[in-house]
């Protein structure tokens, strides 16, 4: 038997048993853990709702306005870009549509 075969021998020995090392506490973790089901809390339902409530009401319309005031002035110092008028539109957009969406998407996926 030569020097490389020998090394490469010890090599895969080694490998196979630092593979196993891995493998099995992994594989009986697998088997042992209980089943999991997503969205069965409820930990954070009263601040969500509170949450989507505001943004659909008066806190979305007050961000709203907010945003359109903002660019309204940006507009009276002289200078005219596109920001300062889709940025308002795309506030009151994402206010008005976005929570149901992102909300949707997220029950969706859970």
């Amino acid at each position: 038997m030569t020097l490389l075969a020998l090394a490469s021998s010890r090599l895969s020995k080694a490998h196979i048993a630092k593979s196993a090392a891995l493998i099995v506490p992994a594989l009986a973790l697998t088997l042992v853990a209980g089943t999991a089901y997503a969205g069965t809390d409820a930990t954070f339902t009263t601040a969500l709702t509170k949450f989507t409530n505001f943004l659909q009401g008066s806190g979305g319309k007050i961000i709203t306005v907010l945003s359109l005031a903002a660019g309204l002035i940006s507009l009276a110092s002289g200078r005219f870009t596109l920001g300062q008028i889709a940025v308002p539109v795309g506030v009151g957009v994402g206010v008005g549509t976005g929570v149901p969406i992102v909300t949707s998407v997220i029950t969706a996926v859970i």
